[in-house]
């Protein structure tokens, strides 16, 4: 397959497609937090929305940014669930939408060999390919979760599919 070929155009197209939605969502939920409420743990075995929040933007640094973008892995993950506070709704917010923006530039730029390339990420085997399903499904796993929790302290709807009929049947 060549760098431009449809397949990998068509691959990089829904990964990116799955990165840019969980920002938003995740945006929704953060707005509907208070401060305290974004670094509150549901129990001691849980994590913040903070938490996950910096949790995501590890992984996705060090998964993407660094590996399949070739730049050093300088990440500190124990900091990323330690942490209970030291950033703003705004600051998480705006350090996630740089993280993802990135990743999503180094997706986009990615090469056929670099998508090819087998690589050790965190101790994994994975090609470059297995990187970004990897980054698209953590992603996604983690605003389940922060979407869950919002829901639970607020007791809301978050309304992600208002105005979609999620009842249509599949047509060919």
């Amino acid at each position: 397959m060549e760098v431009n070929s449809p397949e990998i155009i068509e691959i990089k197209k829904q990964i990116i497609l799955r990165l840019e939605e969980n920002t938003p969502r995740i945006e929704k939920c953060v707005a509907t937090l208070t401060e305290a409420e974004v670094w509150q743990r549901p129990n001691a075995a849980s994590n913040s929305v903070g938490n996950l929040i910096l949790h995501l933007c590890g992984n996705i640094t060090q998964y993407a940014i660094a590996s399949l973008g070739n730049e050093p892995d300088a990440r500190d993950r124990d900091a990323e669930f330690a942490a209970e506070g030291g950033f703003s709704k705004l600051e998480l917010l705006d350090k996630l939408a740089s993280t993802v923006a990135r990743a999503v530039e180094t997706v986009r730029r990615a090469s056929r060999e670099e998508l090819l390339r087998e690589r050790t990420v965190q101790g994994f085997q994975m090609s470059g390919i297995g990187i970004m399903v990897h980054v698209c499904e953590h992603y996604s796993y983690h605003t389940g979760q922060i979407a869950f929790w919002t829901k639970l302290l607020k007791n809301k709807d978050l309304g992600f599919y208002a105005g979609v009929d999620l009842t249509v049947r599949n047509q060919d």
